[in-house]
């Protein structure tokens, strides 16, 4: 059986800088009826393990290490037998959340994770957050793009640890030469495509200024 996306949204709060906001966030499952991947574990590692269900989750793939991402992680992957995943440039961020625990292993740019007959490429996507990370599936064409690219525009830079023109970078180089139907899986709101986020870098740029 093929790999297949099912979605799940969890809710809680995103807390950074000294404050917190409520917030929304997808969870994407990545398997078959076999085994499976979670990117990103928001909010509630229960919630995560029934949608679950019987499958082996093999890894809990982190696209950035902002609470509302990691929160449920190290529970998932304990309640599951999991590893958890994280560009090793999110470590200041994940240390914030999880001071007394690491990831289990590194993602780094280039680098395929194969669930189910079916490659995550890791695309290195700085710009939300230093070790902010896309995960692209050719054979599902589909691109998870965390908090990096949403439905409208680039993830916010507002923040410690964030920068508007590596963002912008991110997205041009990164995400923008990816086949036009690729559909844009983020990690709040809903999901778009490539083909309909492109034709709006230049306001985007404009906007950041």
């Amino acid at each position: 059986m093929a790999a297949r996306v099912d979605h799940l949204v969890t809710s809680g709060t995103f807390s950074l800088d000294g404050g917190t906001w409520d917030v929304d966030n997808n969870v994407w499952i990545v398997g078959d009826d076999t085994e499976a991947v979670v990117i990103d574990a928001p909010h509630d590692a229960a919630a995560i393990k029934a949608a679950l269900g019987t499958r082996t989750l093999r890894a809990v793939l982190c696209t950035h290490a902002h609470d509302d991402h990691v929160g449920a992680a190290p529970a998932l992957a304990a309640a599951t037998g999991a590893t958890v995943l994280l560009h090793p440039d999110d470590l200041p961020l994940w240390q914030l959340t999880h001071p007394d625990e690491a990831p289990d292993g590194e993602l780094t740019d280039g680098q395929t994770i194969t669930v189910a007959g079916t490659d995550l490429r890791v695309l290195h996507t700085p710009g939300h957050a230093p070790g902010a990370v896309c995960l692209y599936a050719p054979a599902l064409s589909t691109v998870f793009t965390g908090d990096t690219l949403f439905q409208g525009g680039p993830g916010a830079t507002g923040r410690s640890f964030s920068d508007f023109p590596t963002i912008v970078d991110s997205i041009r180089d990164r995400l923008l030469t990816l086949p036009s139907d690729t559909v844009v899986r983020t990690g709040h709101g809903d999901s778009t495509t490539i083909g309909a986020e492109a034709p709006h870098l230049a306001e985007w740029i404009e906007r950041g200024h």
